[in-house]
């Protein structure tokens, strides 16, 4: 592992999981088997599944839930291990938004605040989105989101949008 693909400590990453084609609850199971079996991290915590109805998409409702790891790979490096998850689980992007077997989002890596064309920390839309908010709120409610305040607070305000938890 370079030094690029490893931070220099520990630090909590936060990783949301969405699927709305196919074996939904099969993809999500493995996946977080895969981030799971990451090298350097640590799956500390896994939210419920939620069901929710696709935002700015097309498509049947998505299955979401919310991962919290720790781990030693840099915020690139751990966004190209997702992306590898995805690409094994058939991930196909004809088109932005498009419908997908797997979607992983890195939504917090510490508290890197990283803008660049392939990468942006925090997720530019996690404040705003349900399918986010309310499994994470459930993994870390008092969680700070930068200028936007605590998970708990944001999910009270995303209240408007379709979610609902799955019966297991």
């Amino acid at each position: 592992m370079t030094a690029q693909e490893q931070a220099s400590e520990l630090v909590d990453a936060y990783i949301g999981l969405g699927s709305n084609l196919g074996d939904r609850l099969g993809a999500i199971d493995r996946a977080f088997d895969a981030i799971a079996a990451l090298p350097s991290t640590t799956l500390v915590a896994r939210s419920s599944y939620y069901e929710s109805a696709p935002l700015d998409a097309p498509g049947s409702d998505y299955l979401n839930a919310v991962a919290r790891v720790r781990t030693a790979l840099a915020p690139l490096a751990l966004l190209h291990a997702l992306q590898a998850i995805e690409a094994r689980h058939g991930r196909a992007r004809p088109f932005a938004n498009a419908p997908r077997t797997l979607d992983l989002d890195l939504l917090l890596h510490g508290d890197a605040t990283v803008q660049t064309s392939e990468l942006a920390l925090p997720h530019p839309r996690l404040h705003e989105r349900a399918f986010v908010l309310v499994p994470l709120a459930e993994i870390a409610p008092t969680l700070a989101l930068p200028s936007y305040g605590t998970v708990r607070d944001l999910a009270g305000r995303v209240a408007s949008q379709r979610i609902a938890k799955l019966k297991r």
